[in-house]
């Protein structure tokens, strides 16, 4: 039986254990993150991060979970009630859609009976997955909207503009997997990865998607709609007690949906990675073994994010958008251009192959064409500032000529002083 029978032939209380499973796994799982995000930052900032409620602070997330219903909650004057209260319920149902169709490993038995370990197995599955982060994303808009401030607001413009720009570039990136998949089912992509996963066979796509997956997500470095530096917290600055803490969930959910999908898209989903799938007669992608790959490698990808928030420092709005609509997307446009060549390649004759390569040669001499000449044509020396950006303080800024210090520019003056009263004492003798 396929997979679609398999899950077609699920009894009400089978699919209700699945429902159950994936909501616990999405909370349980943005808690630990939560922790181990606190924890590791903390050791790459040579400081202990929690470590006061219960071992290793480990009880924390549940301190943190108790604590907040209990604040006080603060509703904005000009703020529209309805909205203001639906924005968190928006912003956090999308990312539970998305992890109804991943799927966390093959065919096992529950209680005897047989099933796949996934919710739904849709034809159209990797689209279900963006058209729920694209909805998600009204959440954050309206209630930057609905808090009727200014830094809510602009907070809610920039993750618009934000989920736009890089969710184009993800888009294009899970083109190329269809392309070598021929499939839109999330199932058959990862049955099509058997010999070698997509991350290797395609990684200017898997480079891209992993770019593109901290900017949809909000993350620093591309945490622009929450800059504290700038719009004190963003879209949520008005939001306070649970409110809030549903916010924050919804993040970190939205960055297990995409760990999943990266790893179902690029890392063979739930096989065993090399060599363990080597050992016996299959036996590691067999069973329940294929879910415990499928969870250790979405905790290296919030691994991943964890490891850049405390690396990289947060963009310029400049240049996070330039990064996305000049780099990210024309590289993914091609990257399918190229794929799509290799992959027609051996069906066809000779004069097809040389307008192929002919038409490849054109993209790359255009895209040369494209790459921005920064440098000062009077000088030929290429600005620090990007030039029509914002431009940082003077101070920050190398002059032309060096400038003296305080002290020496005292130690002029007392030498102009001296000069001074040397030349009127002159005249007085003479």
């Amino acid at each position: 039986m396929t997979r679609a029978q398999l899950l077609a032939d699920d009894p009400i209380w089978l699919i209700l254990l699945k429902v159950l499973f994936i909501f616990l796994f999405a909370l349980l799982t943005a808690m630990i993150t939560v922790w181990a995000e606190r924890r590791l930052i903390g050791r790459m900032q040579n400081r202990p991060g929690p470590n006061r409620v219960g071992p290793f602070g480990l009880l924390q997330p549940i301190a943190d979970a108790i604590k907040m219903p209990f604040k006080e909650e603060i509703v904005p004057r000009t703020a529209d009630k309805v909205t203001y209260r639906l924005a968190p319920v928006i912003a956090l149902a999308p990312t539970l859609i998305g992890l109804s169709v991943m799927p966390f490993g093959p065919e096992v038995s529950i209680f005897g009976e047989r099933t796949v370990l996934q919710l739904v197995d849709l034809p159209v599955g990797a689209l279900v997955v963006l058209a729920a982060a694209s909805v998600g994303v009204y959440g954050v808009i309206l209630a930057g909207w609905s808090s009727g401030t200014p830094y809510p607001l602009l907070g809610g413009l920039r993750s618009a503009a934000q989920v736009i720009s890089y969710e184009i570039a993800m888009g294009l990136a899970i083109v190329a997997v269809i392309l070598q998949s021929h499939s839109l089912s999330l199932g058959d992509i990862v049955d099509s990865q058997h010999g070698l996963w997509f991350g290797v066979a395609l990684f200017p796509a898997f480079f891209i998607y992993i770019i593109a997956m901290v900017g949809e997500t909000n993350r620093a470095p591309f945490d622009l709609p929450e800059a504290e530096s700038e719009l004190v917290a963003g879209f949520h600055t008005e939001y306070s007690s649970m409110k809030f803490v549903i916010f924050y969930i919804a993040e970190y959910i939205n960055m297990i949906v995409v760990c999943a999908m990266g790893t179902t898209l690029f890392l063979g989903g739930y096989m065993a990675p090399w060599p363990i799938s080597l050992i016996g007669d299959n036996y590691f992608n067999s069973g329940w073994w294929p879910m415990l790959w499928f969870i250790g490698k979405i905790g290296l990808g919030l691994f991943f994010f964890i490891w850049i928030r405390g690396t990289l420092p947060r963009y310029r709005y400049d240049q996070f958008m330039k990064l996305g609509w000049k780099f990210l997307v024309p590289l993914s446009l091609l990257f399918i251009v190229v794929l799509t060549i290799i992959n027609a390649w051996p069906q066809m004759q000779g004069t097809g192959r040389l307008i192929s390569a002919g038409f490849g040669i054109l993209v790359l001499i255009g895209l040369a064409f494209m790459a921005p000449d920064r440098r000062d044509p009077k000088s030929g020396r290429v600005p620090m500032s990007g030039g029509g950006f914002p431009v940082p303080p003077i101070d920050l800024q190398i002059p032309n000529k060096p400038r003296r210090t305080r002290q020496a520019r005292s130690r002029a003056g007392r030498r102009q002083t001296v000069a001074a009263g040397a030349k009127e004492g002159d005249d007085g003798v003479s």
